[in-house]
């Protein structure tokens, strides 16, 4: 091949390769996205439920502590009383509930029946003692007030029987449906007053509801706090946000499941992996806090990127650098 015709060929090969290159800088990698951003650790305001004196707090500034762990106490002497009462009154209540569904025992009705046959007896030697005084006083043997007395006998014996027969008549009936209704509401109201103080006892501890390091500690032992008087504040381990912004122009390069990487200022600093997470659906003007290129009266949305390999080194508020990690066409 003539050495011109194989420079022509060489010359074509350079000029494309120098437009297949610009061209792949311009469309795919061209006008680099790089944000910037902080990071956005949880952080959660821990207090009782109940009030009282503060007894304990187990941790201290810098603490790291795990899911369950016990981190401060108040003295719970008043509510362990409450919940022994508690106790007690449904105890009782449970007991007049069983009371009022047995009914009455064998050996009751037994005793009522033995009062009505006595209450009978009494009542026949009432009407003889009357019978007899009234044929006496025919004869003027007996008084006029012997008689009456007899008369009033009799009268108290009968309302006796009466009396008696009607308890033997309530004793083999048993409990009406209304008292054993009625027992069985008092027992239940009793079963949640006791609920009530149990929970209210073990309201008396702080349990970390996550992992995370004790930020700040806000009460000393000692004090007497109410409910939702924060006590400590723990900030999370996970999860760890970055809080970032991108303009209009770019914002379609960064889509939701977009994975990018997160840099921090330290020298020699750990990369971080992370995904966004969230787009803000409307716009915002740049914060003051947000360092770009652009002006910062330019409208923005809101990103937030989950960084999923996060380490004690990311802190609260840390400025970082967010870049692409793979190339997006445009």
């Amino acid at each position: 091949m003539p050495v011109k015709q194989r420079l022509i060929i060489a010359g074509s090969v350079i000029v494309l390769g120098l437009i297949g290159w610009f061209g792949y800088q311009r469309f795919v990698v061209g006008d680099s996205v790089t944000m910037y951003g902080n990071v956005d650790i949880r952080q959660v305001d821990l207090a009782f439920m109940v009030d009282g004196k503060l007894a304990e707090v187990l941790v201290d500034e810098g603490a790291v502590v795990k899911t369950g762990d016990v981190i401060a106490r108040l003295d719970d002497t008043p509510y362990r009383y409450a919940a022994a009462q508690a106790a007690a009154a449904l105890a009782q209540a449970q007991a007049n509930a069983d009371k009022a569904v047995a009914g009455s025992r064998s050996k009751e009705i037994d005793a009522a029946r033995a009062q009505v046959a006595q209450a009978r007896a009494q009542l026949a030697n009432a009407e003889a003692s009357y019978k007899r005084r009234r044929e006496l006083i025919r004869e003027d043997a007996v008084s006029k007030q012997a008689l009456d007395d007899a008369e009033r006998d009799v009268t108290v014996a009968r309302a006796t029987l009466a009396a008696r027969t009607s308890a033997l008549d309530l004793a083999v009936e048993g409990s009406r449906s209304e008292d054993v209704v009625a027992a069985k509401a008092q027992a239940a109201a009793a079963q949640a007053a006791y609920d009530q103080a149990q929970y209210r006892l073990s309201q008396t501890e702080i349990k970390a509801p996550n992992d995370g390091t004790i930020l700040t500690r806000i009460r000393e032992p000692g004090t007497v706090v109410g409910p939702s008087a924060p006590v400590l504040t723990l900030s999370l381990t996970t999860p760890v946000w970055v809080r970032t912004y991108i303009d209009g122009a770019h914002l379609g390069r960064v889509p939701t499941g977009a994975k990018v990487r997160v840099a921090t200022d330290a020298k020699d600093g750990k990369v971080y992996d992370g995904t966004v997470g969230f787009v803000s659906p409307t716009a915002e003007f740049t914060p003051k806090a947000v360092e770009t290129p652009e002006l910062r009266t330019d409208l923005v949305y809101r990103l937030r990127i989950i960084v999923a390999n996060p380490d004690r080194a990311l802190r609260q508020g840390m400025p970082v650098t967010v870049t692409l990690a793979e190339p997006v066409a445009k």
